[in-house]
């Protein structure tokens, strides 16, 4: 299986048996969403993520997931309330509880944030309200549009707004200084507007540990981010495209070409993605998934999903190990398409300092398709040779030799990769017989096997690989 699955660790499966049970169906990624736990809880999961690592011998990573900031509406009379179309209502920011003519919302900013015509969604895009004015300090009028039941704490969405909130609350600095300081490998930073959210998060992860070596999976789920993704995407190490709000932001038929269109972008700037929300949500109370569900998952496979999010199906799901191993046997014969592989992309430009690196990788991957080869095999320090031999999407297997395990972890939610922990870079001819004899050993080739391999040259020098050598298993 090339497209990797990361699950969303909760009260479903926060056990080291089912966090177990979980790894062995099929898990490459387990995400740790901060919006939920205490730290003291997230910790020993963390803890036993990485005795069941070394237990399992495997390269299982972890997904922090900040936050963001959360704007919602606060707590409404008895409960609930019924807003009538074509009824005017102010929303207000100092506190009150809400009823069928006044809103309280904690985001201070709000009336000095909107602007008449721009539209509020309330509760995922149940509600829909027009803003006809704003005092600038403390109030804004509205009209409900579409409306409807109403009940306390429901989110509020801003599609046509440019909302002053910074990406990264107070809540997120505390969590983000946690996070720093344990073995976690990728962060995912929500309301991501511009490539600026990115650098932002990336300065404060440095102030906090300055050896960190966190990656950042920015989350498109804002207009914003979607009109700015290339400078997004040139910024962040991966990118998430969090369909949820983004469905509710956006109209919903503009989704699935969105969806494709940055998959398309990834594999041109070898970042990975990942494709999250409602994947499997039917098997949160079902055995079994629906037919769309189906769909959706190998549809996002056949796109070039670098890796499909599990949430509450896992999380607070009824059958978090099954819908594991279901969403595996769908990647598995969604793989089976041809259409899948051999994407290839350019190289770098003659001039940049990567121009043999990727002309070596590039051409590995080219060679591949015309030999058959089983695989292709890559030693590097940096990760930069995973990620690009996976952005060309091989049909050959790809095998990665590293001696980082936090980046053998970091490759885990690559696609198509399968890294290994090698630390015995003496020579090249030494260091490709060992994998050899590895590969070998463990199944993962057969004598007689054409192989691909590509390092460096000397073997010691990072960021460099200038060889390319097909051989026999």
């Amino acid at each position: 299986m090339k497209t990797k699955i990361v699950a969303t660790v909760g009260p479903a499966c926060s056990t080291r048996v089912m966090l177990r049970n979980l790894m062995i169906a099929g898990v490459d990624v387990f995400r740790l969403n901060f919006s939920h736990g205490k730290h003291q809880d997230i910790e020993s999961i963390i803890a036993d993520i990485e005795i069941l690592n070394r237990e399992l011998d495997l390269n299982v990573a972890i997904l922090a997931d900040l936050q963001g900031p959360k704007i919602r509406i606060g707590e409404v009379q008895n409960g609930e309330v019924t807003l009538i179309d074509g009824e005017k209502l102010t929303i207000t920011t100092v506190e009150t509880i809400s009823d069928a003519t006044r809103l309280y919302t904690s985001y201070t900013g709000f009336p000095k944030d909107v602007k008449p015509g721009e539209f509020v969604l309330l509760d995922d895009g149940k509600l829909m309200l027009k803003i006809e004015s704003t005092n600038l300090q403390d109030e804004v009028l509205a009209t409900v549009v579409h409306g409807g039941v109403l009940s306390s704490r429901k989110g509020m969405n801003l599609p046509d707004t440019a909302v002053s909130l910074p990406s990264l609350t107070e809540k997120d600095l505390i969590d983000l200084e946690f996070v720093v300081h344990q073995n976690i490998q990728w962060i995912g930073l929500s309301f991501v507007r511009s490539a600026d959210d990115i650098r932002q998060l990336r300065k404060k992860i440095k102030e906090f540990n300055e050896s960190a070596e966190l990656r950042i999976i920015a989350k498109i789920e804002k207009p914003q981010a979607v009109a700015a993704i290339d400078e997004i995407i040139a910024e962040a190490d991966g990118i998430m495209v969090a369909r949820g709000d983004l469905g509710v932001e956006l109209p919903l038929e503009r989704l699935p070409l969105i969806q494709k269109t940055l998959v398309d972008k990834c594999l041109a700037a070898s970042k990975p993605i990942i494709i999250a929300t409602q994947m499997m949500e039917g098997m949160i109370s079902n055995i079994r998934p629906t037919r769309a569900e189906v769909s959706d998952v190998a549809n996002s496979v056949v796109d070039g999903a670098d890796a499909l999010m599990l949430s509450g199906e896992t999380s607070v799901g009824q059958f978090p190990v099954e819908v594991v191993q279901t969403m595996k046997k769908i990647i598995c014969e969604a793989e089976s398409y041809p259409e899948i592989y051999n994407h290839h992309h350019s190289h770098a430009e003659l001039n940049d300092d990567r121009y043999i690196s990727d002309v070596v990788l590039v051409s590995a991957c080219e060679i591949s398709k015309q030999s058959h080869a089983k695989a292709i095999i890559a030693m590097t320090h940096t990760g930069y040779s995973a990620f690009k031999i996976s952005s060309q999407r091989p049909g050959a297997r790809v095998f990665i030799f590293s001696n980082d395990r936090q980046l053998l972890r970091i490759l885990n939610l690559v696609w198509g990769i399968t890294p290994f922990y090698y630390d015995n870079f003496t020579s090249i001819d030494r260091t490709l017989e060992d994998i050899r004899l590895i590969l070998l050993t463990d199944g993962f080739v057969c004598e007689g096997d054409l192989l691909i391999n590509v390092a460096s040259s000397p073997i010691y020098v990072s960021g460099k690989t200038n060889m390319l050598k097909l051989s026999y298993a």
